[in-house]
């Protein structure tokens, strides 16, 4: 079982996807890497806030935030040169549905990056 102590190791980016089994394309990740860190950054930033039950539950949050953000990266997002230095609020495909303008269950979770709300059994408190 992963441990929060060695999610806080991690350094590289390819390690926080293969800590969490999460497959991926090298060469997607290799290009937008600052753009997915910055808003996985941000989200685990802004769990810090929350009472979590367990580590583990924790741990399944940064797990779905990473799968989120990679997915609207996957999926088609791709930010402007003024991105990096202030993320828009523009949505991008869902990681279940097709795109965002087909899907009616996709919401903000943090500054510009979308989830789709309709995934089942995603509880993290």
């Amino acid at each position: 079982m992963k441990t929060l102590a060695e999610f806080e190791k991690i350094s590289d980016t390819e390690e926080f996807f293969e800590f969490f089994d999460i497959e991926y394309d090298e060469r997607l990740v290799y290009v937008k890497r600052f753009h997915m860190m910055k808003i996985f950054g941000e989200m685990v930033e802004k769990s810090k806030s929350t009472a979590w039950q367990s580590d583990a539950k924790l741990l399944e949050y940064y797990k779905f935030a990473l799968t989120s953000v990679y997915k609207n990266f996957e999926n088609g997002y791709s930010p402007s040169a003024a991105d990096v230095w202030e993320m828009f609020d523009k949505p991008s495909a869902c990681g279940t549905c097709s795109t965002s303008s087909s899907c009616n269950d996709v919401e903000e979770v943090t500054h510009g990056v979308h989830a789709c709300t309709s995934q089942p059994d995603l509880s993290f408190n």
